[in-house]
């Protein structure tokens, strides 16, 4: 289990910083263009703040465990990516995205399972 949780954190980890590198440095409209749809609902404010969220929810779900300091910040760090996944699904469902939302849900399930994971010590 400790092998498909590490699997886990590193897929969140780059899904996060990726996207938010993106959002930190890109125009709204260039991120529509790149396949990121589900930023046109929100304004771009709050685009920075999820960015800054993911960039630092991608430290915190891998480096915390891996140096067993605060580990219980990776649980966390999971639990955050679960709340921007339900904005996001909520964003993609808005906009008619159906397959958005499932790939946007799986996102969430996989944050969900390391959330799980690792609040229980594994």
């Amino acid at each position: 289990m400790n092998v498909a949780l590490w699997v886990g954190q590193a897929l969140l980890a780059v899904v996060f910083a990726y996207s938010g590198a993106l959002k930190v440095s890109q125009s709204k409209e260039k991120l529509v263009k790149m396949g990121q749809t589900g930023v046109a609902v929100f304004p771009v404010p709050l685009l920075r703040f999820v960015a800054s969220c993911e960039l630092l929810g991608a430290v915190g779900v891998t480096v915390p465990w891996l140096t067993d300091t605060a580990p219980v910040l990776t649980p966390l760090a999971a639990a955050g990516f679960m709340a921007i996944m339900v904005g996001a699904i909520a964003a993609h469902a808005r906009l008619h995205e159906p397959r958005n939302v499932a790939a946007t849900s799986l996102v969430l399930v996989v944050a969900a399972v390391v959330a799980a994971g690792r609040f229980g010590g594994m």
